[in-house]
């Protein structure tokens, strides 16, 4: 259908690509820890959002211009690399949040959790360049709309995408319910998480466009 083949090696493939830890990943497991699952929803939400720009500039081109462009590429890397260092230095110099502080998932929390999910997400030109590496390896030459089939493949990867983060969401604030860290441990973690993003950022700044 719409010249798509292979169809469950796909979603297989695109399962274990999510299970392979990222910056999306560790932004979930790091805003579910800190302040519960719904934070963690936020964050994977705004991930889709982020990957559905991605999705919709694949299929229609626009990444084309990342692969092509060394200008475009570099200037949207270095964005996004800078912005995950920020949000590491955030993690690093903040108090961690505990279960007695409810703000934590106020409407503007969430709306703000919600956005750093999207940038780090549309912020990374790696995404856009595995999706036109990645889908048209499953679209038939002859499609009659490659375009459509695109979107339709875009679409599952993302929804697969989605469901994992959310799987990570209610696993990390279960797993932190029941370790209960004090605030020392917390910070110590909160530490550990934000190095670990500053570490992305710069590997990030130092990729290449293959």
């Amino acid at each position: 259908m719409f010249g798509i083949h292979d169809l469950t090696l796909f979603v297989l493939s695109g399962l274990l690509l999510n299970l392979t830890p990222g910056p999306d990943s560790l932004l979930v497991i790091t805003r579910s820890a800190a302040q519960g699952w719904l934070a963690g929803a936020a964050a994977a939400l705004g991930i889709a959002a982020g990957t559905c720009l991605h999705i919709l500039a694949a299929a229609l081109g626009l990444s084309a211009l990342l692969a092509t462009s060394a200008t475009a590429f570099t200037l949207v890397k270095l964005m996004g690399a800078a912005y995950l260092v920020w949000l590491g230095l955030g993690l690093l110099f903040r108090r961690p949040h505990t279960r007695a502080k409810p703000a934590g998932t106020s409407a503007v929390s969430l709306r703000r959790v919600f956005l750093q999910g999207f940038l780090s997400n549309a912020l990374n030109p790696k995404v856009a360049l595995f999706f036109l590496a990645f889908v048209p390896q499953f679209i038939a030459p002859d499609s009659p709309d490659q375009t459509l089939a695109f979107l339709i493949l875009g679409g599952i990867f993302n929804l697969n995408s989605l469901l994992w983060c959310l799987l990570l969401a209610v696993a990390t604030t279960r797993a932190s319910a029941r370790l209960r860290p004090g605030e020392a441990l917390g910070r110590w973690l909160h530490r550990a998480i934000g190095g670990l993003f500053i570490a992305l950022g710069v590997k990030l700044s130092l990729a290449g466009r293959s």
